[in-house]
């Protein structure tokens, strides 16, 4: 158990610095709003992380 739980944090841990390298700040802000949104339940916070994540998306496409 201990060695799954390292590797889903390791997991986490590279896909926020990936997140970072694209989109900075802003995009580590609202990947951790959409995070904590849905494991608190809270509609709201990760509609507002998951809206930023979104005009990040098409503003670098």
């Amino acid at each position: 158990m201990p060695l799954i739980a390292i590797i889903v944090a390791a997991l986490a841990i590279g896909f926020e610095q990936l997140i970072q390298v694209k989109f900075g700040a802003m995009g580590v802000i609202a990947f951790v709003a959409l995070a904590v949104g849905i494991k608190a339940k809270n509609s709201m916070i990760g509609g507002i992380g998951a809206v930023i994540l979104v005009m990040l998306l098409a503003q670098s496409g």
